[in-house]
């Protein structure tokens, strides 16, 4: 997959079979956007593109500072590029961009700038100032465009039963089973390795802090969990806290740890690639540290148990270590 950064090295595209959207997630609905669109591609001798918007346009258009994105734009790069997609072209949401009325969104960036084929959108898809462009539009003009037209309708989207806003719930809720199950993917986030209190080697279990490489992605609610992590070129297995550790810190910051299984090199300043596999429990306040510590080793060993079955079912997606 070519990834373009504007229009630059986006040059002698054969039929462009164009499709536009956030894909925040890469969830099966989207991957069946994409599926149309290879099909298409395949047909009419051309190559797959997808438009995507960085930033993401709630944040310029609504100030929204909160996103909660599923995916950065790397994460999505990364998704997108196993799907088989040949072009990505992410191009700049700002202001300016939002007041390009739907005819000049038509005919600078899907006709002059994409060399349109064929646009492949669903049927609530909106574009140009004040959301004045869908499919009803594009149908008026179809005959004047230098394009064909593919529509996905209703019911093909709805009998998939999966929004980036299911998905986002399911992960606010700590539900990571079914967000796995929209995406065919594990949720993940990456992040840097940073010192914390040291209260984890006190107790047996070393923990990594993390800072995240994003402040505008989702994190799942607060509890525990099995994780794999990459450090470099290899995984490990692991499991998680997300949370304000009640019983040692008394909630001053929300916080994510994570103790890597039979790892005990130094990794501060690493950065830390992690897929969230399954939930163990919620997080708990407890009476002493002597009860967190063997709660904790109840933890790992239930983690240990999951991430095995995980390691027998999964080897194409992981590398063993």
């Amino acid at each position: 997959m070519q990834v373009h950064y504007g229009f630059e090295s986006y040059k002698n595209i054969k039929n462009p079979i164009v499709t536009v959207g956030t894909f925040d997630g890469v969830h099966f609905g989207h991957q069946k956007i994409i599926q149309r669109l290879q099909k298409i591609a395949k047909k009419n001798n051309g190559e797959s593109v997808l438009l995507t918007f960085d930033p993401h346009p709630r944040k310029i258009l609504l100030k929204d500072q909160g996103l909660n994105l599923i995916h950065t734009i790397n994460e999505k790069i990364n998704i997108l590029e196993n799907l088989g997609l040949d072009h990505l072209v992410i191009y700049p949401f700002t202001l300016e961009f939002s007041k390009f009325s739907a005819k000049r969104y038509i005919d600078e960036l899907l006709i002059q700038k994409l060399g349109t084929h064929t646009l492949v959108i669903g049927y609530d898809h909106h574009f140009g100032n004040d959301r004045e462009g869908n499919i009803d539009l594009l149908k008026k003009h179809e005959k004047s465009n230098p394009f064909y037209l593919e529509e996905i309708k209703a019911h093909e989207i709805e009998e998939i039963k999966i929004s980036s806003t299911k998905v986002r719930s399911a992960i606010e809720k700590g539900n990571i089973h079914l967000v796995n199950d929209y995406c065919g993917h594990f949720y993940e986030f990456s992040g840097e390795v940073v010192r914390g209190n040291g209260i984890g080697k006190t107790i047996g279990t070393p923990t990594a802090n993390i800072k995240l490489n994003s402040n505008e992605k989702i994190i799942p609610l607060d509890g525990v969990y099995a994780v794999i992590c990459q450090i470099k070129d290899a995984n490990y297995k692991g499991i998680m806290n997300i949370g304000f550790k009640p019983t040692v810190d008394e909630g001053q910051k929300r916080t994510v740890e994570i103790h890597l299984f039979d790892y005990e090199k130094d990794i501060y300043g690493q950065d830390l690639r992690t897929k969230v596999i399954e939930r163990i429990r919620d997080e708990v306040k407890f009476n002493s540290l002597k009860e967190l510590k063997s709660q904790i080793l109840k933890d790992n060993e239930k983690a240990k148990i999951i991430l095995e079955s995980f390691w027998l079912n999964y080897i194409p997606l992981v590398r063993h270590h």
